[in-house]
């Protein structure tokens, strides 16, 4: 039986040379979007309106203990990021000291920073330690990084000089 994945493929050609073929696409996949990738991620976490911590507002995670939603009627612009707030007061507040409150490693996981990527994150996946905030991907991945935190954030404090302006 002579099965074709791809009706480009010669009708002689072998399992090993769709494995080629297939190969090459890969390669040719990756040299496409690996640069997209790597401008996309700047370093600070953004969505695709330009806006860090998915719109959530960042003080929130303090006065609150909860991810709180912003909105862009209370907004303000700190290294390169643009914040929302649910508030006016959370928005003073943040004008008045924007590092007590910014996240962490540019906003992206901290456990992932550790590991040495740069991965998006779940706003419902953080923790405030020693008044920082950190954020990770899931509450799956933040139940790791809760395994060894101090460990972490020493890890993803040093892997973040580099990681930053990848």
């Amino acid at each position: 039986m002579n099965t074709r994945l791809n009706p480009r493929l010669p009708a002689s050609s072998s399992g090993w040379h769709r494995r080629q073929w297939l190969t090459v696409m890969a390669v040719a996949a990756l040299i496409v979007t690996l640069p997209l990738a790597a401008e996309a991620a700047g370093p600070v976490n953004l969505n695709n309106q330009g806006v860090a911590l998915q719109g959530h507002d960042p003080v929130a995670y303090f006065v609150a203990g909860r991810p709180v939603k912003g909105t862009p009627e209370f907004s303000a612009k700190s290294n390169g990021a643009l914040y929302w707030f649910s508030s006016a007061a959370n928005l003073q507040a943040f004008q008045a000291d924007p590092e007590r409150y910014e996240p962490q490693y540019g906003g992206y996981c901290a456990y992932g920073v550790a590991q040495g990527a740069k991965p998006d994150i779940d706003p419902n996946a953080f923790a405030i330690v020693d008044g920082k905030l950190y954020l990770n991907l899931s509450p799956g991945v933040q139940k790791r990084w809760q395994a060894d935190i101090p460990g972490h954030i020493t890890q993803a404090t040093k892997n973040w000089m580099t990681l930053k302006d990848q």
